[in-house]
C-alpha cells in the first residue's frame, strides 16, 4: 500500500492501484463501505469512458476508410458523365472513317489522316483516364454484362447467341460499364 504521507493520488492511480490489489487477491485496507462504493462507481465510470473512447476511435477509423473510398471513387468515376458525352464523338469519327470509299480515300488522304489521328488521340485520352473499349468480334458469344442485343436474326452457319453484327463499340470506365457494345445476335435454333 502507498505511504499515507505521500502526495494525493489521481483517480486513475487509485483505481489502477485498487485493480492491482484486487487482481492479487488483496483487499484495500482502510476502506469502509462508502469508500468501496465510491471506488466501484469510479471503476464503472472509468470503464464507461474507456468504452466510449474505443467506440469513438472505431468510428473515426471507419470515417477515415469511408472518406478514402469516396475519394478513390471520385477520382476514378467522377468524370463518367463527361466520358459518356465524349463517346458519340468517338462513334462519329469511327463512322466517318468507315464510310469512306477507296476513290474518296485516294483523293482525300490528308483529311482522312487527320480524322484517324484525331480518333487515335481520343483513344489515347480515353486510356489515360481508364476508359477501355469493348469491341466484340462477329462470331463471339453474346455477353449480357458487356453487350446490348439490338436485334435477333436467324443466320445460317451461326449458333444461337453468337454475335452477327457490331453496331457500336462499348466502353468501360475502370471496372464499370459506361456503355454496352450494341450488337445483333443470331437466333438460329440448334439443329
Amino acid at each position: 500500500m502507498s505511504d499515507p504521507k505521500a502526495q494525493p493520488q489521481t483517480l486513475d492511480e487509485l483505481a489502477a492501484e485498487a485493480d492491482a490489489m484486487e487482481a492479487a487477491g488483496e483487499e484495500p485496507s482502510g476502506f469502509d463501505a462508502a469508500d468501496q462504493d465510491e471506488l466501484e462507481a469510479l471503476r464503472a465510470e472509468r470503464d464507461e469512458f474507456k468504452d466510449r473512447f474505443m467506440r469513438a476511435l472505431a468510428d473515426a477509423e471507419n470515417t477515415r476508410k469511408r472518406a478514402d473510398r469516396d475519394r478513390r471513387e471520385a477520382e476514378n468515376y467522377g468524370g463518367s458523365r463527361l466520358a459518356r458525352d465524349l463517346l458519340p464523338v468517338y462513334d462519329n469519327l469511327d463512322r466517318a472513317l468507315q464510310s469512306v470509299t477507296e476513290e474518296q480515300r485516294a483523293g482525300n488522304e490528308a483529311l482522312l489522316e487527320g480524322i484517324e489521328l484525331t480518333k487515335s488521340e481520343l483513344v489515347n485520352v480515353f486510356k489515360k483516364h481508364g476508359i477501355e473499349a469493348v469491341a466484340p468480334e462477329v462470331g463471339e458469344k453474346f455477353d449480357p454484362q458487356a453487350h446490348q442485343a439490338m436485334f435477333e436474326a436467324p443466320v445460317p452457319g451461326t449458333k444461337a447467341g453468337e454475335i452477327i453484327q457490331v453496331m457500336t463499340v462499348g466502353f468501360y470506365l475502370h471496372d464499370r460499364l459506361l456503355r454496352p457494345a450494341q450488337v445483333g445476335v443470331s437466333s438460329t435454333p440448334a439443329g
